[in-house]
């Protein structure tokens, strides 16, 4: 999914509780969120909060494995292209309905249905016999999905799909409750009656959000019995005991990572299963050209970004997929640091000379007076390591998202960022780079590439899976429709009486493990300052 860049989610005004809270309240800070409709988590902002509220048939665990969650086993035919899903018994709405297997049905249809216009489910439940022909407007029904009883539903694919219930763990297939959503609507989502760990309590975009613990939850029950999202400044908040845990934004790195400051001893890093990069539009002049695109690569001294400019909080990027992902290889080292290559690249190139580029303009998510530091550096590496200036132009997230989605007047060069939503390559390689995917914003296609990703959806064995995507990942990076950034580590302060917080690489429902104790007493005030007394 596309990834929260920078921190452009916090707020800014400190808004805490009032008076102290209980024993199992957690305060947090507030990402910015425009909807929590699962269909509509088009990045981690949104996903980090729907995840809690709602679930679907697997989920993930602490160790990126997929297992059971509303159905409580599955079975796949020996052909691998029909997969049977038995539900889980206990399990219910947060109104206490129980699930049943028409719920899943009515919720992978409404997905697939085109008056819903959500432009990424074809990606993650086009698998399915007849999403395509449903999300083009010409059927009624999903016909690869059929309720076999009130706890028995099957899913039958195009082809065989090894990775597909690792598909479902992305919020696009959880299952909703068909008469909350006609019920309430547009913005049924304000209560929604999800099946997840949490229920919605108090839900004002981009202003607050107040978890309840769901008593009813099918699982563990969480610790936890409310979880207050709050708009502040995170790092002056979590100093005056008004959150619970913060993140870290880079002005602050140095300091809470200085070994003789006490907040370093409650500070958690934790390394994100994402990739940061510059794309291209390989359609539009002068990216058309491979040579140009692998000299853009060559010029950027990423090294000095990751480590000074973003002071050592990311990793250097060489290839596509992210360490700790299956079939990321060591192997793939990138078009590195090279200038006097990015030159020749120019020259060899069918512009000969920089001078003959058009105008370009790289496009970033953002409404800041300037353009963040890192975005700052890069087109100062162009200039000086190519003679080529790079205007910028920063867009609303809503905007920028949009565009990116529908493709319409495309980006000839765009920063963005993308966070694994399961453990599998495929959701990097063939999501990202497939020649006809719905997220390749790049129009890059290859048909080599196209094959290869091809083999891999239909491939059993593992060894052979991983093989043909490392042989596509070295084709793209060679062809260079992206700019490989980095890896992005996350920095957050966990207060002492936080207990359970495991620091997930990917989103997961993981307040769900948290529990408060031996949270501090507030203080007293002076009874002499409220009679005004000097």
């Amino acid at each position: 999914m596309l990834g929260a860049l920078a921190l452009a989610g916090s707020a800014c005004q400190l808004n805490p509780l009032s008076g102290p809270p209980s024993d199992q309240v957690l305060r947090t800070w507030l990402w910015r969120y425009q909807s929590l409709d699962p269909l509509q988590a088009l990045s981690v902002l949104e996903a980090e909060y729907i995840v809690h509220i709602f679930s679907g048939l697997t989920s993930l665990n602490e160790k990126l494995e997929v297992v059971p969650d509303l159905a409580e086993k599955w079975q796949a035919s020996n052909d691998g292209r029909t997969y049977t899903f038995t539900l889980r018994k206990g399990a219910k709405f947060h109104d206490g309905r129980e699930l049943k297997a028409a719920d899943v049905k009515y919720s992978l249809e409404r997905a697939t249905d085109p008056a819903q216009a959500a432009p990424i489910v074809e990606t993650y439940l086009g698998d399915i016999a007849g999403a395509k022909e449903r999300l083009k407007g010409q059927a009624n029904d999903l016909s690869g999905v059929k309720v076999r009883d009130d706890v028995t539903v099957e899913i039958t694919l195009v082809e065989p799909r090894v990775y597909f219930p690792a598909k479902l763990t992305y919020p696009v297939a959880y299952v909703v409750d068909r008469a909350n959503v006609e019920s309430g609507g547009a913005q049924w989502w304000i209560r929604p009656n999800g099946t997840g760990p949490f229920r919605v309590r108090e839900a004002k975009p981009n202003e607050r959000l107040v978890f309840g613990r769901n008593d009813v939850y099918y699982g563990q029950k969480p610790a936890l019995t409310e979880v207050h999202f709050l708009p502040t400044s995170p790092l002056a908040a979590y100093e005056a005991d008004d959150l619970d845990l913060a993140i870290v934004e880079l002005a602050d790195i140095e300091r809470v990572t200085d070994k003789s400051d006490p907040l370093s001893r409650e500070l958690r890093v934790r390394a994100e299963l994402d990739v940061h990069y510059l794309g291209f539009n390989v359609a539009a002049k002068p990216f058309d050209d491979p040579k140009v695109r692998q000299a853009f690569n060559h010029a950027l001294d990423r090294d000095k970004i990751a480590n000074v400019t973003l002071k050592k909080t990311v990793a250097k990027a060489n290839g596509i997929l992210p360490p700790g992902m299956p079939g990321h290889s060591d192997k793939i080292k990138g078009l590195d640091f090279d200038v006097s290559r990015a030159r020749q690249l120019i020259a060899e190139s069918s512009y000969r000379e920089a001078k003959n580029f058009p105008e370009i303009v790289l496009h970033i998510m953002g409404t800041r007076t300037n353009a963040p530091a890192e975005i700052t550096a890069m087109v100062a590496m162009f200039k000086q390591n190519l003679g080529v200036d790079v205007r910028v132009r920063q867009m609303d997230r809503n905007a920028f998202l949009d565009t990116l989605a529908k493709g319409k007047d495309r980006f000839q060069m765009f920063y963005t960022g993308w966070v694994a939503d399961y453990a599998d390559p495929q959701n990097f390689l063939d999501v990202l780079f497939h020649s006809k995917s719905g997220e390749n914003h790049t129009q890059y296609a290859n048909p080599d590439v196209d094959r290869l990703l091809e083999r891999a959806r239909i491939e059993r064995d593992h060894a052979t899976r991983m093989r043909h995507y490392s042989e596509a990942e070295a084709q793209i990076v060679k062809d260079s429709p992206w700019v490989p950034l980095w890896h992005s580590r996350r920095y957050i302060l966990v207060k002492p009486h936080v207990h359970g917080y495991s620091a997930p690489p990917v989103v997961l429902p993981w307040l769900k493990t948290i529990s408060i104790k031996g949270r501090p007493a507030p203080a007293r005030p002076d009874p002499r300052e409220s009679r005004g007394a000097a």
